[in-house]
Protein backbone atom coordinates (compact mmCIF):
# COMPACT_ATOMS: atom_id res chain seq x y z
CA UNK A 1 0.00 0.00 0.00
CA UNK A 2 1.38 3.38 -0.98
CA UNK A 3 2.12 5.70 1.93
CA UNK A 4 -0.06 8.77 1.99
CA UNK A 5 1.86 12.01 1.75
CA UNK A 6 1.00 14.63 4.33
CA UNK A 7 1.97 18.19 3.53
CA UNK A 8 4.41 19.69 6.03
CA UNK A 9 2.12 22.72 6.39
CA UNK A 10 -0.67 20.51 7.73
CA UNK A 11 1.79 18.68 9.97
CA UNK A 12 2.80 21.99 11.54
CA UNK A 13 -0.81 23.11 11.89
CA UNK A 14 -1.80 19.77 13.41
CA UNK A 15 1.07 19.77 15.89
CA UNK A 16 0.39 23.37 16.95
CA UNK A 17 -3.36 22.81 17.39
CA UNK A 18 -2.89 19.48 19.16
CA UNK A 19 -0.56 21.05 21.70
CA UNK A 20 -2.90 24.03 22.18
CA UNK A 21 -6.03 21.90 22.57
CA UNK A 22 -4.40 19.53 25.03
CA UNK A 23 -2.99 22.45 27.00
CA UNK A 24 -6.37 24.22 27.05
CA UNK A 25 -8.17 21.04 28.09
CA UNK A 26 -5.79 20.29 30.94
CA UNK A 27 -5.74 23.88 32.17
CA UNK A 28 -9.54 24.16 31.91
CA UNK A 29 -10.12 20.97 33.89
CA UNK A 30 -7.65 22.03 36.56
CA UNK A 31 -9.15 25.52 36.71
CA UNK A 32 -12.75 24.25 36.93
CA UNK A 33 -11.77 21.78 39.62
CA UNK A 34 -10.01 24.51 41.54
CA UNK A 35 -12.98 26.89 41.25
CA UNK A 36 -15.44 24.19 42.35
CA UNK A 37 -13.29 23.29 45.34
CA UNK A 38 -12.86 26.94 46.19
CA UNK A 39 -16.61 27.70 45.86
CA UNK A 40 -17.69 24.72 47.97
CA UNK A 41 -14.99 25.40 50.53
CA UNK A 42 -16.05 29.03 50.75
CA UNK A 43 -19.70 28.00 51.25
CA UNK A 44 -18.68 25.45 53.90
CA UNK A 45 -16.65 28.09 55.76
CA UNK A 46 -19.63 30.44 55.67
CA UNK A 47 -21.89 27.74 57.14
CA UNK A 48 -19.27 26.86 59.74
CA UNK A 49 -19.02 30.49 60.87
CA UNK A 50 -22.82 30.69 61.31
CA UNK A 51 -22.73 27.38 63.16
CA UNK A 52 -20.15 28.67 65.63
CA UNK A 53 -22.29 31.75 66.28
CA UNK A 54 -25.33 29.52 66.91
CA UNK A 55 -23.30 27.39 69.34
CA UNK A 56 -22.33 30.56 71.17
CA UNK A 57 -26.03 31.53 71.49
CA UNK A 58 -26.89 28.03 72.74
CA UNK A 59 -24.56 28.61 75.66
CA UNK A 60 -26.58 31.69 76.68
CA UNK A 61 -29.41 31.78 79.34
CA UNK A 62 -32.27 31.84 76.81
CA UNK A 63 -31.09 29.87 73.76
CA UNK A 64 -34.50 29.54 72.21
CA UNK A 65 -35.12 33.29 72.18
CA UNK A 66 -31.56 34.13 71.10
CA UNK A 67 -31.76 31.81 68.08
CA UNK A 68 -34.89 33.36 66.62
CA UNK A 69 -33.04 36.12 64.74
CA UNK A 70 -30.80 33.53 63.09
CA UNK A 71 -33.78 31.70 61.62
CA UNK A 72 -34.95 34.69 59.59
CA UNK A 73 -31.41 35.83 58.71
CA UNK A 74 -30.37 32.42 57.44
CA UNK A 75 -33.64 31.75 55.65
CA UNK A 76 -33.12 35.01 53.77
CA UNK A 77 -29.85 33.50 52.52
CA UNK A 78 -31.56 30.18 51.72
CA UNK A 79 -29.75 28.49 54.60
CA UNK A 80 -31.51 26.12 57.02
CA UNK A 81 -30.21 25.00 60.37
CA UNK A 82 -31.25 22.62 63.13
CA UNK A 83 -30.04 21.62 66.53
CA UNK A 84 -30.21 17.85 67.10
CA UNK A 85 -29.39 15.47 69.93
CA UNK A 86 -27.42 12.24 70.00
CA UNK A 87 -30.52 10.31 68.94
CA UNK A 88 -30.76 12.50 65.79
CA UNK A 89 -33.93 14.16 67.14
CA UNK A 90 -34.42 17.79 66.15
CA UNK A 91 -34.33 20.04 69.22
CA UNK A 92 -34.67 23.36 67.41
CA UNK A 93 -36.57 24.64 65.57
CA UNK A 94 -39.64 22.56 66.04
CA UNK A 95 -40.71 22.25 62.43
CA UNK A 96 -41.46 19.44 60.06
CA UNK A 97 -39.95 21.30 57.13
CA UNK A 98 -36.54 19.89 57.82
CA UNK A 99 -36.08 16.15 57.25
CA UNK A 100 -34.75 13.92 60.06
CA UNK A 101 -30.99 13.87 60.47
CA UNK A 102 -29.53 10.70 59.05
CA UNK A 103 -25.78 10.62 59.60
CA UNK A 104 -23.59 7.67 58.82
CA UNK A 105 -21.46 5.98 61.43
CA UNK A 106 -18.29 7.64 60.10
CA UNK A 107 -19.97 11.04 60.19
CA UNK A 108 -21.03 10.48 63.80
CA UNK A 109 -17.49 9.45 64.65
CA UNK A 110 -16.26 12.78 63.27
CA UNK A 111 -18.71 14.73 65.46
CA UNK A 112 -17.96 12.63 68.53
CA UNK A 113 -14.28 13.43 68.11
CA UNK A 114 -15.23 17.09 68.45
CA UNK A 115 -14.53 17.84 64.78
CA UNK A 116 -16.68 19.69 62.28
CA UNK A 117 -18.28 17.51 59.62
CA UNK A 118 -18.23 19.05 56.10
CA UNK A 119 -20.09 17.56 53.11
CA UNK A 120 -19.73 19.65 49.92
CA UNK A 121 -22.37 17.88 47.81
CA UNK A 122 -25.12 15.71 49.20
CA UNK A 123 -27.75 14.48 46.75
CA UNK A 124 -29.59 11.79 48.74
CA UNK A 125 -30.62 12.97 52.21
CA UNK A 126 -32.27 16.23 51.23
CA UNK A 127 -34.80 17.25 48.64
CA UNK A 128 -32.18 19.27 46.78
CA UNK A 129 -28.47 18.86 46.40
CA UNK A 130 -26.96 20.74 49.33
CA UNK A 131 -23.75 21.61 51.07
CA UNK A 132 -23.99 21.04 54.81
CA UNK A 133 -21.81 21.19 57.92
CA UNK A 134 -22.40 19.65 61.32
CA UNK A 135 -20.70 21.10 64.44
CA UNK A 136 -20.58 19.17 67.76
CA UNK A 137 -22.77 20.67 70.55
CA UNK A 138 -21.05 20.15 73.91
CA UNK A 139 -22.30 21.04 77.40
CA UNK A 140 -20.28 20.46 80.56
CA UNK A 141 -17.72 18.56 78.52
CA UNK A 142 -20.43 16.18 77.36
CA UNK A 143 -21.56 15.76 73.78
CA UNK A 144 -25.22 16.76 73.66
CA UNK A 145 -25.72 16.65 69.90
CA UNK A 146 -24.87 19.04 67.14
CA UNK A 147 -25.79 21.97 64.95
CA UNK A 148 -26.39 21.27 61.28
CA UNK A 149 -26.53 23.97 58.62
CA UNK A 150 -27.44 23.22 55.00
CA UNK A 151 -27.53 25.38 51.87
CA UNK A 152 -28.56 24.35 48.35
CA UNK A 153 -25.71 24.17 45.87
CA UNK A 154 -27.83 25.68 43.10
CA UNK A 155 -26.30 29.13 43.59
CA UNK A 156 -22.79 27.73 43.59
CA UNK A 157 -23.57 25.54 40.56
CA UNK A 158 -24.92 28.54 38.69
CA UNK A 159 -21.78 30.48 39.48
CA UNK A 160 -19.61 27.58 38.29
CA UNK A 161 -21.73 27.22 35.17
CA UNK A 162 -21.31 30.90 34.35
CA UNK A 163 -17.60 30.60 35.00
CA UNK A 164 -17.37 27.57 32.71
CA UNK A 165 -19.27 29.38 29.99
CA UNK A 166 -16.98 32.37 30.26
CA UNK A 167 -13.98 30.05 30.25
CA UNK A 168 -15.30 28.25 27.16
CA UNK A 169 -15.82 31.57 25.36
CA UNK A 170 -12.30 32.68 26.24
CA UNK A 171 -10.93 29.32 25.15
CA UNK A 172 -12.68 29.53 21.77
CA UNK A 173 -11.42 33.09 21.25
CA UNK A 174 -7.88 32.06 22.23
CA UNK A 175 -8.15 29.03 19.97
CA UNK A 176 -9.17 31.23 17.03
CA UNK A 177 -6.23 33.57 17.66
CA UNK A 178 -3.89 30.59 18.10
CA UNK A 179 -5.21 29.10 14.86
CA UNK A 180 -4.44 32.31 13.01
CA UNK A 181 -0.96 32.58 14.51
CA UNK A 182 -0.33 28.89 13.80
CA UNK A 183 -1.41 29.42 10.20
CA UNK A 184 0.90 32.41 9.77
CA UNK A 185 3.88 30.68 11.44
CA UNK A 186 3.34 27.49 9.46
CA UNK A 187 3.15 29.51 6.25
CA UNK A 188 6.40 31.25 7.18
CA UNK A 189 8.27 28.01 7.91
CA UNK A 190 6.89 26.24 4.85
CA UNK A 191 7.80 29.20 2.60
CA UNK A 192 11.37 29.09 3.92
CA UNK A 193 11.53 25.36 3.25
CA UNK A 194 10.12 25.85 -0.24
CA UNK A 195 12.72 28.52 -0.90
CA UNK A 196 15.44 26.08 0.20
CA UNK A 197 13.91 23.36 -1.98
CA UNK A 198 13.95 25.62 -5.04
CA UNK A 199 17.56 26.58 -4.28
CA UNK A 200 18.51 22.90 -3.96
CA UNK A 201 16.85 22.15 -7.30
CA UNK A 202 18.85 24.97 -8.91
CA UNK A 203 22.07 23.56 -7.45
CA UNK A 204 21.20 20.08 -8.76
CA UNK A 205 20.86 21.65 -12.23
CA UNK A 206 24.36 23.09 -11.97
CA UNK A 207 23.58 26.65 -10.85
CA UNK A 208 25.98 27.28 -7.96
CA UNK A 209 25.39 31.05 -7.80
CA UNK A 210 22.16 30.65 -5.82
CA UNK A 211 22.20 32.24 -2.37
CA UNK A 212 19.68 32.04 0.48
CA UNK A 213 19.00 34.92 2.91
CA UNK A 214 20.78 34.26 6.19
CA UNK A 215 19.61 35.00 9.72
CA UNK A 216 20.99 33.96 13.07
CA UNK A 217 17.60 33.74 14.76
CA UNK A 218 16.93 30.00 14.40
CA UNK A 219 18.05 26.72 12.84
CA UNK A 220 16.61 27.77 9.48
CA UNK A 221 19.09 30.64 9.43
CA UNK A 222 21.93 28.28 10.37
CA UNK A 223 20.82 25.89 7.62
CA UNK A 224 20.75 28.75 5.10
CA UNK A 225 24.29 29.74 6.13
CA UNK A 226 25.51 26.14 5.76
CA UNK A 227 23.75 25.93 2.38
CA UNK A 228 25.45 29.13 1.18
CA UNK A 229 28.82 27.83 2.37
CA UNK A 230 28.18 24.59 0.50
CA UNK A 231 27.21 26.34 -2.74
CA UNK A 232 30.25 28.62 -2.46
CA UNK A 233 32.52 25.58 -2.12
CA UNK A 234 30.71 23.81 -4.96
CA UNK A 235 31.07 26.92 -7.11
CA UNK A 236 34.77 27.09 -6.33
CA UNK A 237 35.21 23.36 -6.96
CA UNK A 238 33.29 23.62 -10.23
CA UNK A 239 35.49 26.48 -11.37
CA UNK A 240 38.57 24.48 -10.44
CA UNK A 241 37.23 21.46 -12.34
CA UNK A 242 36.60 23.65 -15.38
CA UNK A 243 40.09 25.11 -15.10
CA UNK A 244 41.59 21.63 -14.81
CA UNK A 245 39.53 20.42 -17.74
CA UNK A 246 40.68 23.37 -19.84
CA UNK A 247 44.27 22.72 -18.80
CA UNK A 248 43.83 19.02 -19.59
CA UNK A 249 42.58 19.86 -23.08
CA UNK A 250 45.43 22.31 -23.55
CA UNK A 251 47.85 19.74 -22.15
CA UNK A 252 46.65 17.06 -24.56
CA UNK A 253 46.84 19.51 -27.45
CA UNK A 254 50.35 20.60 -26.49
CA UNK A 255 51.56 17.04 -25.85
CA UNK A 256 50.09 15.95 -29.17
CA UNK A 257 51.86 18.85 -30.88
CA UNK A 258 55.13 18.20 -29.07
CA UNK A 259 55.02 14.50 -29.90
CA UNK A 260 53.90 15.03 -33.49
CA UNK A 261 57.02 17.05 -34.33
CA UNK A 262 59.64 14.50 -33.22
CA UNK A 263 57.56 11.62 -34.55
CA UNK A 264 57.30 13.34 -37.93
CA UNK A 265 61.03 13.96 -37.93
CA UNK A 266 61.82 10.36 -36.93
CA UNK A 267 59.40 8.95 -39.53
CA UNK A 268 60.87 11.21 -42.25
CA UNK A 269 64.47 10.31 -41.48
CA UNK A 270 63.73 6.56 -41.30
CA UNK A 271 61.81 6.71 -44.58
CA UNK A 272 64.70 8.63 -46.15
CA UNK A 273 67.22 6.05 -44.92
CA UNK A 274 65.04 3.15 -46.06
CA UNK A 275 64.56 4.57 -49.56
CA UNK A 276 68.19 5.80 -49.89
CA UNK A 277 66.95 9.37 -50.31
CA UNK A 278 69.49 10.62 -47.75
CA UNK A 279 73.02 10.87 -49.07
CA UNK A 280 75.76 8.94 -47.39
CA UNK A 281 77.42 12.00 -45.89
CA UNK A 282 74.05 13.09 -44.34
CA UNK A 283 73.19 9.70 -42.84
CA UNK A 284 75.13 10.26 -39.62
CA UNK A 285 73.40 13.61 -39.12
CA UNK A 286 70.00 11.97 -39.73
CA UNK A 287 70.70 9.19 -37.25
CA UNK A 288 71.80 11.76 -34.64
CA UNK A 289 68.59 13.73 -35.28
CA UNK A 290 66.50 10.57 -34.78
CA UNK A 291 68.36 9.90 -31.52
CA UNK A 292 67.74 13.44 -30.21
CA UNK A 293 64.05 13.36 -31.12
CA UNK A 294 63.68 9.92 -29.49
CA UNK A 295 65.25 11.28 -26.30
CA UNK A 296 62.83 14.21 -26.44
CA UNK A 297 59.88 11.81 -26.64
CA UNK A 298 61.27 9.79 -23.76
CA UNK A 299 61.58 12.97 -21.70
CA UNK A 300 57.92 13.83 -22.25
CA UNK A 301 56.78 10.32 -21.33
CA UNK A 302 59.07 10.09 -18.29
CA UNK A 303 57.94 13.46 -16.96
CA UNK A 304 54.30 12.35 -17.09
CA UNK A 305 55.11 9.06 -15.41
CA UNK A 306 57.13 10.81 -12.70
CA UNK A 307 54.37 13.29 -12.03
CA UNK A 308 51.72 10.57 -11.66
CA UNK A 309 53.96 8.55 -9.34
CA UNK A 310 54.65 11.57 -7.14
CA UNK A 311 50.98 12.60 -7.09
CA UNK A 312 49.87 9.10 -6.01
CA UNK A 313 52.62 8.79 -3.35
CA UNK A 314 54.35 5.95 -5.19
CA UNK A 315 57.80 7.53 -4.97
CA UNK A 316 60.17 6.22 -2.28
CA UNK A 317 63.12 8.43 -1.40
CA UNK A 318 66.50 6.80 -0.71
CA UNK A 319 68.07 9.56 1.36
CA UNK A 320 71.77 9.85 2.05
CA UNK A 321 74.23 12.49 3.17
CA UNK A 322 75.50 14.37 0.09
CA UNK A 323 78.10 17.14 -0.15
CA UNK A 324 76.47 20.18 -1.67
CA UNK A 325 79.55 21.21 -3.68
CA UNK A 326 79.82 17.75 -5.26
CA UNK A 327 76.14 17.91 -6.18
CA UNK A 328 76.49 21.31 -7.87
CA UNK A 329 79.60 20.19 -9.77
CA UNK A 330 77.63 17.29 -11.23
CA UNK A 331 74.92 19.69 -12.43
CA UNK A 332 77.56 22.03 -13.88
CA UNK A 333 79.22 19.20 -15.76
CA UNK A 334 75.93 17.86 -17.18
CA UNK A 335 74.51 21.24 -18.23
CA UNK A 336 77.68 23.00 -19.39
CA UNK A 337 77.45 21.85 -23.02
CA UNK A 338 73.73 22.76 -23.28
CA UNK A 339 74.43 26.20 -21.79
CA UNK A 340 77.33 26.80 -24.17
CA UNK A 341 75.04 26.27 -27.19
CA UNK A 342 73.16 29.47 -26.15
CA UNK A 343 76.30 31.35 -25.14
CA UNK A 344 75.73 30.94 -21.41
CA UNK A 345 78.18 30.09 -18.65
CA UNK A 346 77.42 28.15 -15.44
CA UNK A 347 79.14 29.28 -12.25
CA UNK A 348 78.93 27.42 -8.93
CA UNK A 349 79.73 28.66 -5.44
CA UNK A 350 79.36 26.25 -2.48
CA UNK A 351 81.19 25.78 0.86
CA UNK A 352 83.44 22.73 1.16
CA UNK A 353 81.87 21.18 4.28
CA UNK A 354 78.15 21.69 3.60
CA UNK A 355 75.95 18.57 3.35
CA UNK A 356 72.30 17.82 2.71
CA UNK A 357 70.26 14.71 3.53
CA UNK A 358 68.51 13.90 0.23
CA UNK A 359 67.81 11.32 -2.46
CA UNK A 360 70.68 12.24 -4.76
CA UNK A 361 69.04 11.10 -8.02
CA UNK A 362 65.87 13.05 -7.29
CA UNK A 363 67.72 16.24 -6.29
CA UNK A 364 69.80 16.02 -9.46
CA UNK A 365 66.46 15.76 -11.31
CA UNK A 366 65.23 18.88 -9.49
CA UNK A 367 68.33 20.96 -10.19
CA UNK A 368 68.55 19.73 -13.79
CA UNK A 369 64.98 20.89 -14.48
CA UNK A 370 65.60 24.30 -12.92
CA UNK A 371 68.93 24.85 -14.73
CA UNK A 372 67.38 23.72 -18.04
CA UNK A 373 64.59 26.25 -17.47
CA UNK A 374 67.19 28.97 -16.85
CA UNK A 375 69.16 27.99 -19.97
CA UNK A 376 65.97 28.00 -22.06
CA UNK A 377 65.22 31.66 -21.26
CA UNK A 378 68.80 33.01 -21.13
CA UNK A 379 71.04 33.87 -24.08
CA UNK A 380 74.67 35.01 -23.82
CA UNK A 381 74.24 35.33 -20.08
CA UNK A 382 75.23 33.74 -16.81
CA UNK A 383 73.65 31.05 -14.65
CA UNK A 384 74.94 31.08 -11.08
CA UNK A 385 74.36 28.17 -8.69
CA UNK A 386 75.21 29.00 -5.08
CA UNK A 387 74.58 27.37 -1.70
CA UNK A 388 74.74 28.49 1.92
CA UNK A 389 73.36 27.41 5.28
CA UNK A 390 70.52 28.51 7.53
CA UNK A 391 69.63 26.92 10.91
CA UNK A 392 68.50 23.38 10.03
CA UNK A 393 68.56 23.94 6.27
CA UNK A 394 70.88 24.16 3.30
CA UNK A 395 69.88 26.79 0.74
CA UNK A 396 70.56 26.31 -2.98
CA UNK A 397 69.94 29.23 -5.36
CA UNK A 398 69.84 29.07 -9.17
CA UNK A 399 69.97 32.59 -10.62
CA UNK A 400 70.07 33.57 -14.28
CA UNK A 401 70.27 36.80 -16.26
CA UNK A 402 67.55 35.79 -18.70
CA UNK A 403 64.25 37.29 -19.77
CA UNK A 404 62.55 36.78 -16.39
CA UNK A 405 58.95 35.89 -15.55
CA UNK A 406 55.90 38.14 -15.50
CA UNK A 407 54.70 38.86 -11.95
CA UNK A 408 51.25 37.49 -12.79
CA UNK A 409 52.79 34.17 -13.85
CA UNK A 410 55.11 33.55 -10.90
CA UNK A 411 52.47 31.64 -8.86
CA UNK A 412 51.28 29.74 -11.96
CA UNK A 413 54.58 28.19 -13.09
CA UNK A 414 54.20 25.32 -10.58
CA UNK A 415 50.94 24.14 -12.08
CA UNK A 416 50.95 20.90 -13.98
CA UNK A 417 49.36 22.22 -17.15
CA UNK A 418 50.85 25.70 -17.17
CA UNK A 419 52.68 26.81 -20.27
CA UNK A 420 54.51 30.12 -20.23
CA UNK A 421 54.46 32.65 -23.03
CA UNK A 422 56.23 30.98 -25.92
CA UNK A 423 57.49 34.37 -27.12
CA UNK A 424 60.01 34.29 -24.27
CA UNK A 425 61.88 31.33 -25.67
CA UNK A 426 61.63 28.08 -27.55
CA UNK A 427 58.20 27.32 -26.13
CA UNK A 428 58.99 23.71 -25.26
CA UNK A 429 56.36 22.01 -23.16
CA UNK A 430 56.95 19.89 -20.07
CA UNK A 431 56.02 19.16 -16.46
CA UNK A 432 59.45 20.02 -15.05
CA UNK A 433 58.62 22.74 -12.52
CA UNK A 434 55.53 20.94 -11.24
CA UNK A 435 57.68 17.86 -10.57
CA UNK A 436 60.37 20.06 -8.99
CA UNK A 437 57.99 21.51 -6.42
CA UNK A 438 56.57 18.15 -5.39
CA UNK A 439 59.98 16.47 -5.12
CA UNK A 440 61.34 19.27 -2.94
CA UNK A 441 58.30 19.07 -0.67
CA UNK A 442 58.74 15.28 -0.42
CA UNK A 443 62.21 16.01 1.01
CA UNK A 444 60.66 18.22 3.69
CA UNK A 445 61.84 21.41 2.01
CA UNK A 446 60.33 24.17 -0.07
CA UNK A 447 61.04 26.11 -3.24
CA UNK A 448 60.16 29.63 -4.30
CA UNK A 449 60.99 31.94 -7.16
CA UNK A 450 61.90 35.63 -7.50
CA UNK A 451 61.89 37.24 -10.93
CA UNK A 452 61.74 40.51 -12.82
CA UNK A 453 61.13 40.88 -16.53
CA UNK A 454 64.27 41.38 -18.62
CA UNK A 455 66.45 41.15 -15.48
CA UNK A 456 66.46 37.45 -14.70
CA UNK A 457 65.04 34.80 -12.38
CA UNK A 458 66.18 33.25 -9.09
CA UNK A 459 64.96 29.87 -7.77
CA UNK A 460 65.54 29.38 -4.03
CA UNK A 461 65.47 25.81 -2.68
CA UNK A 462 65.55 24.95 1.05
CA UNK A 463 66.61 21.40 1.93
CA UNK A 464 67.11 19.87 5.39
CA UNK A 465 70.63 19.49 6.78
CA UNK A 466 72.09 16.05 7.41
CA UNK A 467 70.17 14.21 10.20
Amino acid sequence: MKNRRINYFYQLMGSHLSILLISFLILSLLFVRFVEDFAYQDKAEELENYGEQILTELEGPRPGVNLEPYVSILQAQNINFIVFDQQSRILYPISEAFPPVELTGEEWDTIERGETLVVNRDVQRFEDTVTFVALPYVESNQLVGGVLLAAPVSGTSEMIFELNRTLLTAMLAALAIALLLSYLLSKLHVSRLQRMRKATAMVSEGNYDVKLPESGYDEFGDLAKDFNDMTAKLHKSNEEIERLENRRRQFMADVSHEMRTPLTTIAGVIEGLRSDMIREEQREKGIRLVSEETKRLMRLVNENLDYEKIRSNQVSLLKESVETKELLEIIQEQMEFLAAEKGNSIIIDAPEDQKVYVDMDRIIQVLTNIVKNSIQFTENGEIRITSYSEPGYAIIEVEDTGSGIDVEEIDLIWRRFFKSDVSRGSGQFGLGLSIVKQLVELHGGDVRVESELEKGTKFIIRLPDEK
